[in-house]
């Protein structure tokens, strides 16, 4: 009898658990939204994470805040997000990067598939740029430039593993060039360096290199894509300007930490596919030189197999180049 008893006990207990989980997944969000963006401000990601937060407030009702959080590549910020209790109130903007590329170049301290991916939203190319007093005109001669001048330039990076570092090492080896890699805490500080010319380029997503270029602050050679920008026609494709197979393409998606409930992922995504949908987000995002993903791919599911197709593409390719950090050997 008493086992009966603490069966039932026990399992009311469950019951009780479960309905309390389903009540809070029912009103969430009651508070703020942390949206954590594992780079410092005025990078690509923190741009695009930016432009998407401030329409998903509407959508949820709640505020989104953003927090940067830099350091290691993003790895600070993914890693803070994976331990973050799994209630949906701490999410974060990863991408290729963060996602996939540090896990081939260095060790990581968590697993990067050990995270719950909410939903895809866009495909960014790079853009190819220089310091606005770099004297070549195209990319062929910015190509014999750095042939002229071996170890003499150097390239700013997001950090080791970014998708800037990892493209500049591609360039090198394409190209036949040789040039240094300044790693720096995220896109915006680089940026702000090849702005003062303390740098000589960069390889970096559009959202961040575009509006400089736009303005004559810097020199935009080529996207890295196999078609050109909508938002950019007149810049070439790496192919058309003279270093074809240099094609590579940044992608961002939002992702929560495991055991988030499944109420809430959903409704994390509607507000996400609600906002991908605005006109006027739309129009923000394709003028950054994004790329919107089609509502269909805008899933966890959609998510989650890119993440995990991107890791089986690029670990192998990274490895068998040597590109790792001597830790990651």
């Amino acid at each position: 009898m008493r086992r009966t008893c603490a069966h039932y006990i026990f399992a009311a207990g469950v019951a009780m658990l479960a309905g309390t989980t389903l009540a809070a997944a029912q009103e969430y969000p009651s508070r703020p939204v942390t949206m954590v963006v594992p780079f410092p401000a005025g990078g690509p990601l923190d741009s695009v994470a930016r432009i998407m937060a401030e329409r998903m407030r509407t959508a949820l009702g709640q505020a989104v805040v953003i927090d940067n959080v830099g350091g290691a590549s993003g790895t600070v910020g993914i890693g803070r997000v994976i331990r973050a209790t799994p209630d949906g109130y701490t999410i974060v903007a990863g991408g290729l990067p963060t996602n996939v590329l540090n896990g081939a170049v260095m060790p990581l301290p968590y697993d990067p598939l050990d995270i719950q991916p909410i939903a895809l939203t866009i495909r960014a190319p790079l853009l190819v740029v220089a310091r606005k007093s770099m004297p070549a005109s195209d990319l062929r001669e910015l190509i014999a430039w750095l042939k002229a001048n071996p170890d003499k330039a150097s390239q700013g990076t997001g950090g080791i593993g970014a998708t800037s570092h990892i493209a500049g090492l591609f360039f090198q080896k394409l190209s036949g060039t040789r040039f240094a890699l300044v790693p720096y805490r995220g896109a915006g500080p680089a940026m702000q360096d090849l702005l003062s010319e303390q740098i000589d380029l960069m390889i970096d997503p559009a959202s961040g290199t575009l509006p400089h270029a736009r303005a004559g602050k810097i020199k935009a050679y080529a996207v890295t894509d196999d078609h050109r920008l909508a938002a950019a026609p007149e810049i070439p494709t790496v192919a058309e300007a003279g270093l074809p197979g240099f094609e590579i393409v940044n992608w961002q998606g939002f992702f929560a930490p495991k055991g988030t409930p499944a109420p809430v992922v959903e409704k994390l995504n509607a507000a996400i596919v609600e906002t991908l949908a605005d006109p006027a987000v739309r129009s923000r995002l394709i003028d950054l030189g994004q790329e919107i993903f089609p509502p269909e791919q805008q899933t966890p599911t959609a998510l989650g197999a890119l993440n995990k197709a991107d890791i089986e593409k690029w670990w192998p390719i990274i490895r068998a180049a040597g590109l790792t950090t001597d830790a990651a050997k």
